[in-house]
């Protein structure tokens, strides 16, 4: 029972840290402070809501799956506790992949912009900040990351 405690705190501890990670335009990482970027502007041509789905860092299926087979283990006796460890892995890490998922997903737009160049341009990035056809924009653009802003 104490590992079973154990396990599910460090779990609940990866999960949380997952969890942590900027995603918003206003949002920068250490790396990106103090460094350029380039500017351009121009007109946003349409917008249109997305859902942003994060990477999969693991944590929900490694959790899920230690502790599915924790709880499996205490099932029956001999072979079937095997089975049971197995079997609550197995569903344990289905479960724990769909919670980090549905915890991490964030709305999104992608916005359509037309720069002072003539050039079409479409950047995904966090809802945070709306914005309307026909508005003047920044595109800040360095460090493999482009973002629109007011």
């Amino acid at each position: 029972m104490r590992n079973l405690k154990t396990l599910a705190a460090l779990a609940g501890v990866l999960a949380i840290g997952g969890c942590a990670y900027p995603a918003g335009p206003a949002d920068y990482r250490g790396y990106e402070v103090r460094g350029e970027q380039s500017v351009r502007f121009g007109v946003v041509e349409s917008v249109r809501e997305v859902h942003i789905t994060p990477r999969d860092t693991g944590v929900g299926t490694a959790g899920g799956a230690a502790l599915g087979m924790v709880a499996g283990s205490n099932v029956g006796g001999g072979s079937g506790q095997v089975a049971g460890a197995i079997g609550g892995a197995i569903l344990g890490g289905i479960i724990g992949n769909n919670i980090e998922r549905s915890a991490n997903e964030h709305p999104g737009l992608e916005i359509t912009v037309q720069l002072d160049s003539g050039q079409y341009i479409s950047v995904v990035q966090g809802a945070e900040e709306p914005f309307r056809p026909g508005e003047r924009v920044r595109i800040l653009s360095g460090r493999g990351a482009t973002r629109v802003t007011h």
